[in-house]
């Protein structure tokens, strides 16, 4: 593994961050990429702000190391700064993937494109949050 990966791909891959759902999230998101893996990411918000932001997915190795990465890039970041992360941000941030595996990349920072589009549409009217489909 470590031939193939960064240090800090391999760190998140065996001692992934902020895995599992918040109670209630201010903002979530389901998305399936074009290999077939899925990640969940949700956002707890305050004042626009991410305090907390957490993931799920059933993807390989390099999908965990981007899920956790980009909760991690999230959290403490304004709604605006956090929508700016991207796939090259993620690749930065773990010091590169293999070229077959940079799509991870790309679904981490859709994922959570997808959950902060949830937030901005439920931020002002919260009662709609019982209503939406999961």
């Amino acid at each position: 593994m470590r031939k193939t990966y960064t240090e800090t791909v391999t760190d998140h891959i065996m001692n992934p961050r902020n895995v599992g759902s918040i109670q209630d999230a201010d903002g979530f998101a389901h998305f399936t990429g074009p290999c077939g893996d899925t990640m969940e990411i949700w956002l707890r918000v305050k004042n626009d702000v991410i305090q907390n932001a957490t993931f799920w997915t059933d993807g390989c190795g390099t999908t965990i190391a981007a899920g956790s990465m980009v909760t991690e890039l999230a959290k403490g970041k304004a709604i605006t700064e956090a929508l700016k992360i991207t796939e090259q941000d993620i690749l930065d941030a773990l010091g590169g993937l293999p070229e077959e595996s940079q799509h991870c990349a790309l679904l981490a920072a859709t994922t959570l494109k997808e959950a902060i589009k949830d937030y901005l549409a439920f931020r002002n009217e919260t009662w709609k949050r019982a209503y939406r489909r999961r």
